[in-house]
């Protein structure tokens, strides 16, 4: 990918996603350009990113240059959204590239408030989610209407090394990112709780910890490869008067499918609503 990339915002997923594209040798770390809230901030920001990439504050004169890159990356909060300012591009209009391209990752800011504030781009939404870390992620874009066929190519290629990607019309983007970005959450908060309750009934905190991770991938794997739905494999383990009944029984008097039901659609919600706030 021989293309210059501005960070707007070098937080965990900026790495993520910026980090195997330079180890893999798709961009050229000096090609990297960064800025950040604070000058304070910088050293923690480059501590773990390819040596070579450049990182300024916003408060820094430099910072005007990132809005000279063919491809930007959002990845600022939400909230702070009104606050990024577009300067103007010194970018010359090419046949594949008539305008520089923002790919935002934040979550709930539509496409046409992005258009609203960044006019002299095409811009595309992406939700990604935490596993890209280890290369094993979801991305969910939404295209612009002016986007070219070559810009599409920069973007999937960007988030190719992390994750799997899913196109999508706009208005299922928040229901995307309430299941797979805010799922890891959810999931890791019944992770905890099992391995609690293996404490509960006597084993080893550590050997509690790992039989939880195993039981979770193991469990993963046997629904993905035997193409099972959850249901089928739920009565597989199922026997009649047994263990695991007794506890499923109470799994549902206390409500946990509906919970993590109600869970999703909040999380929807609550996107849809960051959209709404920041359009007033």
């Amino acid at each position: 990918m021989e293309i210059s990339i501005g960070i707007i915002g070098f937080g965990r997923m900026a790495k993520a996603i910026i980090s195997p594209l330079v180890e893999r040798g798709e961009i050229k770390s000096e090609q990297v350009f960064g800025i950040v809230g604070s000058t304070s901030s910088i050293p923690s920001v480059l501590s773990d990113l390819p040596k070579g990439v450049r990182v300024v504050s916003s408060e820094d004169s430099l910072s005007r240059e990132v809005w000279k890159a063919p491809l930007k990356l959002l990845a600022v909060k939400p909230q702070q959204f009104g606050k990024i300012k577009e300067y103007v591009s010194s970018f010359p209009s090419t046949n594949e590239f008539p305008k520089p391209l923002l790919i935002s990752v934040l979550a709930g800011i539509t496409l046409k408030s992005l258009k609203n504030a960044f006019p002299g781009h095409t811009c595309v939404r992406a939700v990604p989610n935490t596993p890209s870390f280890v290369g094993e992620g979801l991305t969910g874009l939404a295209w612009g209407d002016d986007i070219t066929s070559d810009q599409k190519i920069a973007v999937r290629k960007i988030f190719e090394p992390i994750s799997e990607i899913f196109e999508l019309p706009e208005r299922q983007l928040d229901s995307f990112l309430a299941l797979t970005a805010s799922g890891p959450a959810y999931i890791s908060l019944v992770i905890e709780s099992m391995a609690d309750g293996a404490v509960a009934a006597g084993l080893p905190r550590d050997l509690s910890n790992q039989l939880t991770h195993k039981t979770l991938s193991g469990t993963v794997s046997l629904l993905r490869e035997k193409c099972l739905h959850p249901a089928q494999l739920k009565d597989m383990v199922t026997s009649p008067a047994g263990t695991t009944i007794s506890a499923i029984r109470h799994l549902e008097l206390a409500g946990l499918r509906s919970a993590l039901i109600e869970a999703v659609v909040l999380a929807a919600q609550k996107s849809r609503q960051l959209a709404d706030e920041v359009s007033h």
